[in-house]
């Protein structure tokens, strides 16, 4: 593990967060996989009466499409000022969309990208002090590992040069054609969390001095955050797959989504040093050891990207399933089964963005080497659900 560090100008007080996350799929999805269609199913855990439950059935309703001819979109983070930040996996570059007219502005190419297979340029996040710094995090693949960077975004320079160069914050995350994680998010405590694959190597997941297979919890000077799990590590969560979503409720708890084998795909609600199972177990287990999923399904049903929280579930991107799975909480559990949406209509999801309120913005998957694009492909999407 290769941790760069820095001095933190400050000390943030880490708070104990119950969180959660997941993993799943051999490749982004697998051969193998079981055609067969199983319901989500409920975890163990409880939580309190008097918590609010949505309804058992929710609606999706495609407002409109934001933007279109998008290029293996990955990463997506919404500007507080307006305007939507892309990026394009293949290309290792970053877009401003304006979500009123899709209008497609390029701010500039991310150094030292090397994209192949699964890897690339993945998730982006806007610092917790972008209104101040103007910091724009990534994580990709580069020729060596996979790494976390964060650029200056100046809008006042030309389009095509709006990209600071970039500050390496984290970096020796195991990278390979398969399972590279990719998503990466600022949580309530100000801290980034990353979700990482075990990069094709199974053993990684539960080894826990190895970044592959995690979830990472870093200040965002890239330091293993205060209060973690393990001491002067940035481990947060471990046995994980594939990590691809990471989304926090209303009350602070983080879920994620994992990619399964051949078998399960998961949702998962994370606890701090947590065991996940993978690679001893794929969905729920019997052992008490293992973190048994809040959600699951079989791997042609999901094979599960982004996810995002809204309207009192989680909202989860599936790739080979092709749909948007809705999964209505009750604490860490599901107070329902899963139930799915666009099944087949525009093709593979990736990314889930909060839009607030009872808006989401969904990516299309499409040119990403597994998909059939059509005309227009790839596109965003605003959607409004219950």
């Amino acid at each position: 593990m290769i941790v760069q560090r820095r001095a933190v100008s400050a000390v943030l007080a880490a708070s104990a967060l119950l969180v959660t996350a997941g993993c799943s799929s051999d490749a982004e999805e697998s051969p193998g996989a079981s055609a067969s269609a199983s319901p989500g199913r409920k975890a163990a855990q409880t939580s309190p009466a008097a918590e609010e439950t949505p309804p058992a059935k929710g609606t999706v309703k495609v407002v409109r499409t934001v933007a279109e001819g998008l290029n293996t979109p990955w990463g997506l983070a919404p500007l507080p000022e307006g305007g939507l930040l892309v990026a394009s996996r293949d290309e290792g570059t970053i877009t401003r969309v304006d979500e009123k007219t899709g209008r497609k502005t390029e701010l500039g190419e991310v150094p030292g990208v090397s994209a192949a297979g699964e890897g690339g340029l993945l998730g982006l996040a806007l610092s917790p002090d972008y209104a101040s710094d103007h910091m724009v995090y990534a994580y990709f693949t580069s020729a060596s590992d996979n790494r976390i960077v964060r650029m200056i975004y100046d809008t006042k320079r030309p389009a095509g040069d709006q990209l600071g160069a970039p500050d390496t914050v984290f970096k020796g995350i195991p990278k390979g054609m398969i399972h590279n994680g990719g998503r990466i998010a600022f949580g309530p405590d100000g801290m980034l969390y990353a979700g990482t694959g075990e990069s094709g190597d199974r053993g990684l997941a539960q080894d826990k001095k190895s970044l592959g297979g995690k979830i990472l919890r870093l200040t965002p000077e890239g330091e293993p955050a205060a209060g973690n799990p393990f001491p002067d590590s940035p481990v947060y969560s471990y046995g994980h797959r594939n990590v691809q979503g990471l989304a926090w409720d209303s009350k602070q708890r983080l879920f994620a989504s994992e990619f399964g084998q051949n078998t399960w795909d998961e949702l998962n609600a994370i606890m701090p040093g947590a065991d996940y199972g993978w690679p001893a177990a794929e969905g729920r287990s019997e052992d008490a050891k293992y973190r048994n999923p809040t959600a699951q399904w079989h791997t042609d049903d999901a094979s599960p990207s982004g996810i995002a929280y809204a309207e009192g579930s989680i909202w989860m991107a599936g790739l080979k399933g092709q749909r948007l799975w809705r999964i209505p909480l009750k604490g860490t559990a599901a107070s329902a089964d899963p139930q799915a949406f666009l099944k087949g209509e525009y093709g593979r999801l990736r990314t889930v963005v909060s839009a607030g309120g009872d808006k989401l913005w969904v990516t299309t998957s499409n040119t990403d080497g597994r998909g059939d694009p059509k005309t227009g492909d790839d596109r965003i999407l605003e959607l409004e659900v219950s």
